[in-house]
């Protein structure tokens, strides 16, 4: 809880100093600013605190307000450097492996390595909120990632 605690705070204090503190802050062993942004995302999924702040990955509080559902889950995409501008896909389900999606959850941070969920698309077009949680998980060392793009933060069900 310390480390959460300690990652958001740096991140504030650093972000008015000027500093870009996800990218500059070399006391990581994994030498990437993209483990750091994860970590800041898990800690704000875990914590999925109502404010509006910047339109940024490492914004500090996950979107929605006092009179919105509290969102709990910023979805992601992740590139590779070999994918050629491709985002990673995998499959939605453990038995249907045809069925993909590129949209994901971070789960856990541990190190170099991220266990992230596959978000399929909401079924149910009607609904509101765009992702449905699966059952497909997976771990990843970050240090195959290059980029990472952030979605517009949601609710989803069943987390």
């Amino acid at each position: 809880m310390e480390l959460k605690n300690n990652i958001i705070h740096n991140l504030l204090v650093n972000r008015y100093k000027g500093v870009d503190y996800m990218c500059n802050n070399n006391n990581n062993n994994c030498d990437s600013c993209i483990i750091e942004i994860l970590q800041v995302i898990n800690v704000l999924q875990s914590n999925a605190c109502p404010d509006n702040c910047l339109l940024s990955c490492d914004r500090p509080a996950l979107g929605g307000g006092t009179n919105l559902t509290v969102f709990n889950t910023r979805p992601i995409m992740l590139y590779t450097s070999g994918g050629n501008g491709t985002p990673w896909s995998m499959p939605t389900s453990r038995e249907d492996t045809e069925t993909t999606s590129s949209v994901f959850r971070v789960e856990k941070v541990d190190g170099c390595c991220c266990t992230f969920r596959v978000l399929a698309p909401n079924p149910d077009t009607t609904a509101i909120y765009p992702y449905v949680s699966t059952d497909s998980l997976f771990t990843m060392d970050t240090k195959c990632l290059c980029c990472i793009r952030c979605l517009n933060d949601t609710y989803v069900e069943c987390l």
